[in-house]
């Protein structure tokens, strides 16, 4: 029986413990999932305590480099990566890791390898940190396929073929959201225990929400039907208008996305025709959430999870969030 006083309670469903009450439910496993989430869990405990920390321990700012993507680099980005790197290294789960701030895909020593491969970006939304805006980790995990030496094609997965994904949010509280099995669980950090405790049971997303998120400073390349759908959004004579919501971190949006309903549209553009966001690390991970969650997500044509990659940094156009209000966005631009 769970004991309950002073706010303590002696039964608290560690996101440790559920993972490992989620093994239990397959005869055949062999531990090795479990380990790789409690080692990206020690990831994201470290990445937030380096958050919390960086004013301090003058972590923010510019390290002097440019990642792939072109985009300056934060010292909490080379930080996080490195934290991410290692921790994944060293789970012996792992053969092949993406990470955003990698050109290339990086291959494990072969004596450390496992069967999974784990696609991550280390800090999600890092144009935000030296403002205090909220900002996360996302990371997707699939299952190599074939016992032969792992490269660059076993990570070119679609998302349908996912094992599980999940992000974790850096704000007024520190939380992680996983897709597991069947359902999306999201945990609370609690420093005092230095555990992830679990918040919020099967999360779902409502069908219909009340909020749009979309980054409408480029709404002059926009196509047609992304500027229809948004104005008819603001549109008293075509029922309440919507709220327009947009933080610019992904994870954020996408969190609240999931908790209160709505969309979060990421679309093609003039100057970005195969949309911004990245594939394997960003639209998979959140679309795999948000489907599992009772959502849709689209590319504008097919459900992500069935785009099928050619490079590890490939972009897509993402359509994101309640299951009616996506289906109403996508049919503006059929």
């Amino acid at each position: 029986m769970t004991q309950k006083g002073s706010g303590f309670d002696s039964n608290a469903m560690t996101l440790t413990r559920f993972v490992l009450q989620e093994q239990r439910r397959f005869k055949n496993a062999t531990g090795d999932l479990s380990q790789l989430l409690n080692c990206i869990q020690t990831a994201i405990k470290a990445t937030a305590s380096a958050v919390r920390k960086a004013g301090i321990a003058k972590l923010h700012g510019i390290a002097g480099d440019v990642n792939v993507q072109g985009e300056e680099v934060k010292k909490l980005d080379v930080l996080s990566n490195e934290l991410f790197i290692n921790m994944l290294k060293s789970s012996y789960t792992t053969c092949l890791l993406v990470s955003e701030e990698n050109e290339n895909v990086i291959e494990v020593e072969v004596e450390r390898q496992g069967k999974y491969i784990v696609c991550f970006d280390p800090l999600d939304g890092s144009s935000n940190i030296d403002c205090l805006v909220s900002i996360g980790s996302i990371f997707s995990i699939y299952r190599k396929e074939g016992d032969d030496t792992p490269t660059v094609q076993d990570a070119l997965q679609p998302g349908n073929k996912l094992v599980a994904a999940g992000y974790a949010l850096y704000g007024s509280a520190t939380a992680v959201v996983l897709g597991l099995g069947s359902s999306v669980n999201g945990f609370t950090y609690d420093p005092a225990i230095g555990e992830f405790i679990l918040t919020d049971p099967n999360m779902r997303v409502p069908d219909k929400g009340k909020i749009y998120s979309i980054n409408e400073g480029s709404t002059s390349d926009w196509e047609a039907g992304v500027v229809n759908y948004v104005a008819a959004k603001k549109d008293p004579t075509k029922g309440k208008p919507y709220s327009a919501r947009y933080v610019g971190s992904m994870v954020a949006d996408v969190h609240r996305t999931i908790k209160y309903g709505g969309i979060f549209i990421y679309p093609a553009t003039k100057a970005a025709p195969n949309g911004k966001l990245r594939l394997l690390y960003e639209c998979n991970p959140m679309a795999f959430l948000m489907i599992l969650a009772g959502g849709l997500a689209s590319n504008g044509k097919i459900s992500i999870l069935d785009i099928v990659p050619k490079k590890i940094h490939e972009r897509s156009p993402i359509f994101l969030g309640s299951k009616l209000d996506v289906e109403e966005a996508l049919s503006y631009l059929k």
